[in-house]
């Protein structure tokens, strides 16, 4: 589930070429809101292509966490920045720079040679999204005017729904189809005609607009926050594989020390001209920190679930990729419908009771599948698992939509722009976390019950749940900082956008 909101998108503009009465606005729409659907689909069209890349390229369990987890950390690393350079030099230039970046490393994913060129294109991919990404819904701030805004954002939502539910099952079809004998890798070169031909219309009816006073660029804070994220995140993902060597453990240490360096930096940062990366002063407003602790345990829950659940059933119960797909499927119709009821029924009606309520339901969904993979073992079917991911589903639903407003409901509206851009942000980190994680909560497993074959990957998904329905009961403890109601007068305008994109995140 990563964001296409603006980071600054509240920020006035400054417009050149045509104005926003050009009809020519509706086709640049229909441009970068098919550059989200590429960008939304590519985080979940490659889940259920795993275990067939897995297969086809000997790819080891690390590289087979490399390849999702390189995507989420490279955008969540990269992601204000790509903003600020927007409203640098402009918005239209690096939606063009980021989509073109994008279509060349896709090309690079889909003819990768071996599992090493495949990471290495999957972490460019991940950069140029973030470059893409945050100029989405700036380029609409500047091009729409503010009474068709309305409309623009709930084709958006539309958009993101779609994609929740086409991605698993395009990249199923694709790799099942096995077109001109490439197996896995049409699931990347899908992007090329799209990214192209987005690559040159968009260059002829995108507005430009730049932030008149744009905030500066931040490179030794990005520096910082990768090297805190890699020193966390490999260790945990080549530990298991390397038998827990003793650099991993000094590695998660020094990425403690590089958060300390990094918060001393951007207090400095802020004294000196007022633009960090991380605006820290939001961190004293409770209901942003907890939330932002939220946001971040909820991504690594969402990490570890999906990767578990797609190998579970692909090399455990040895399914299909298309079947795989299939299952899901009201997985993300429950999280969809719930999403929508949620922001426009229940959350004006009982607050946070609805976040908490989602997260109680989805840790109840996962101790249901926990019950049913026991029960069932290798003989369970897709409709037999319908329950859980239908429950889960709902859960889900009624926390990704409502939960930015949530944590920016009292966040001084100056700040708004920075805490969404720094919500996504964590939320891409949780979730590369999260995939570091499945080696230790599920190919441990996997590795200890390999003599049993198949019901291995039985007990490795049942231990992931696990772990997952415990840090679910956390994050229903964390929401009780939340505010019980967002402020009606708050800057929920401006977080709007940032729910759609967490609706598919994850997957």
């Amino acid at each position: 589930m990563t964001s296409t909101a603006a980071t600054e998108p509240t920020v006035p503009t400054e417009q050149t070429g045509t104005g926003v009465g050009d009809r020519r606005r509706w086709f640049a729409l229909a441009i970068v809101m098919t550059a989200a659907f590429m960008d939304l689909v590519d985080v979940t069209i490659v889940n259920v292509a795993l275990p067939t890349i897995q297969h086809d390229e000997g790819a080891t369990a690390g590289q087979i966490q490399w390849i999702t987890a390189g995507y989420a950390l490279a955008f969540a690393a990269l992601l204000i920045t790509g903003g600020r350079l927007g409203d640098v030099f402009g918005r239209k230039r690096l939606f063009l720079l980021g989509i073109g970046g994008f279509t060349v490393a896709s090309a690079l994913c889909g003819f990768a040679a071996n599992p090493e060129m495949l990471v290495a294109s999957r972490i460019l991919q991940g950069g140029t999204a973030a470059m893409m990404v945050p100029q989405v819904l700036s380029i609409v701030h500047a091009t729409f005017p503010a009474h068709e805004r309305g409309k623009v954002f709930g084709l958006f939502g539309a958009i993101v729904g779609l994609g929740a539910v086409t991605g698993p099952l395009l990249g199923a079809l694709l790799t099942e189809w096995n077109i001109g004998g490439l197996e896995w890798r049409p699931i990347f070169l899908i992007n090329l005609p799209v990214g192209i031909a987005a690559l040159v219309l968009g260059s002829r009816v995108i507005t430009e607009s730049k932030a008149p006073k744009a905030l500066k660029l931040d490179l030794v804070g990005v520096v910082l926050v990768t090297l805190a994220m890699l020193a966390l995140v490999y260790p945990l993902t080549e530990g298991h594989e390397n038998g827990w060597p003793v650099w991993g453990f000094v590695m998660m240490a020094a990425s403690v020390l590089i958060v300390g360096v990094l918060v001393a930096y951007e207090r400095t940062k802020t004294r000196r001209d007022g633009s960090p990366l991380i605006e820290l002063s939001l961190f004293k407003v409770k209901s942003f920190a907890a939330g932002i602790a939220v946001q971040t345990v909820f991504g690594i829950t969402t990490g570890i679930f999906f990767l578990t659940w797609t190998l579970y059933m692909q090399l455990g119960l040895g399914w299909s990729p298309l079947r795989a797909g299939l299952t899901g499927v009201p997985f993300s119709i429950a999280v969809s419908v719930a999403a929508g009821i949620s922001v426009q029924k229940l959350v004006p009606l009982f607050g946070r009771k609805v976040l908490q309520a989602g997260a109680l339901l989805m840790a109840a969904g996962v101790l249901i599948y926990v019950w049913q993979a026991g029960h069932y073992g290798l003989g369970i079917a897709s409709w037999q698992m319908a329950l859980p991911l239908v429950v889960m589903g709902l859960g889900m639903g009624l926390i990704v939509a409502p939960l930015t407003d949530a944590i920016l409901s009292e966040v001084p509206r100056e700040h708004a722009g920075s805490a969404s851009g720094l919500i996504n942000t964590v939320m891409q980190m949780g979730n590369a976390l999260g995939l570091s994680l499945v080696s230790v909560v599920f190919f441990t497993v996997v590795e200890d019950h390999a003599a049993q074959g198949g019901t291995a990957f039985v007990d490795g998904f049942r231990s992931a749940l696990l772990w997952a329905a415990g840090i679910l009961v956390g994050i229903f403890l964390l929401m009780f900082a939340l505010p019980r109601r967002a402020a009606s007068d708050g800057p929920a305008e401006t977080a709007e956008p940032d729910a759609e994109r967490e609706l598919v995140a994850a997957p």
